[in-house]
């Protein structure tokens, strides 16, 4: 399948037409983690599966008003953190996302930490498996913790310090690999996104980062898919391929303890940029359920 999205624009095409006849070369993907946060609620007569979703910010360089997971880049400090650790092994999460043990372990703590300067959700808790973190709804405690998230997106708390100072591990153990897309080649800005999901930890809420995202909703993958179907929602084509995944799996009668239960075969996923008449396409690969 290919599409042609709406920002791509001349810039692309010139910068198509250079790789293409050796002008310039590919930028090197740097590594990244995404978190689909997900939880259930129990309407009336059934339960409903709903994924966070942050709406970009208009004054965002790339895709501004589209709506994505909680994500980013690894930062220099998520390599070598001295982080309490409860769960699978760096060297697992390695082998499931192609990766090194050191790399794994970055990837691990960078979802742990862009998740938490994001939307507020921390997936850690006291050791040894304990009671997960349950940042306060209201009064101090909620002042407290949204101190330290506005000290941790700033770069002036690391995420070992937070978690040191608060008597908590990174729990690993929540986070399900999921996924693997790596930017195309004609992109200036590349990144090799791992995808991780997670069921929202009890007893903590979901909150914008004002500077990146400027709305906050829990969505029914189906809807959100339907929504920019109708274009009343932009969706990255990693996005909107999860969220289908997520939509064919309650379909099938799933529910997140089965979801998150699954055990994924997780293969590096990579579209290509191609330029036809000075018109730029995406083309997603075979087999990929791209819904739109």
């Amino acid at each position: 399948m290919r599409i042609q999205l709406n920002w791509f624009g001349d810039k692309l095409a010139a910068r198509l037409a250079d790789l293409a006849a050796g002008r310039i070369t590919a930028a090197v993907p740097r590594d990244a983690a995404t978190v689909m946060v997900l939880r259930e609620v129990r309407p009336a007569g059934g339960r409903e599966l709903q994924v966070l979703m942050l709406k970009r910010t208009a004054a965002m360089k790339f895709a501004p008003g589209a709506y994505v997971f909680p994500g980013g880049s690894v930062d220099p400090a998520d390599y070598g953190a001295e982080v309490g650790w409860h769960g699978p092994s760096a060297a697992e999460f390695g082998t499931r996302l192609g990766a090194s043990a050191e790399v794994a372990r970055a990837l691990v703590c960078a979802a742990v930490r862009e998740t938490f300067e994001e939307s507020g959700v921390l997936l850690a808790g006291a050791p040894g498996g304990g009671p997960l973190a349950a940042p306060g709804p209201a009064g101090e405690s909620a002042a407290s913790w949204d101190a330290d998230r506005i000290a941790v997106a700033s770069g002036t708390l690391s995420l070992a310090e937070l978690l040191s100072r608060r008597g908590l591990v990174l729990r690993a153990d929540l986070l399900v690999p999921w996924a693997r897309w790596i930017t195309p080649e004609g992109e200036p800005r590349r990144f090799d996104a791992r995808f991780f999901a997670a069921a929202l930890p009890p007893c903590q809420e979901a909150v914008g980062h004002e500077a990146e995202a400027d709305h906050v909703a829990w969505l029914r993958p189906a809807d959100a898919i339907d929504a920019a179907k109708a274009g009343e929602m932009s969706l990255l084509p990693p996005t909107a391929t999860t969220l289908n995944e997520f939509a064919s799996a309650v379909a099938a009668g799933d529910g997140l303890a089965e979801i998150l239960g699954a055990r994924r075969e997780i293969e590096p996923i990579q579209p290509q940029l191609v330029l036809e008449d000075g018109t730029a396409w995406l083309v997603i690969p075979e087999g990929v359920n791209y819904p739109l």
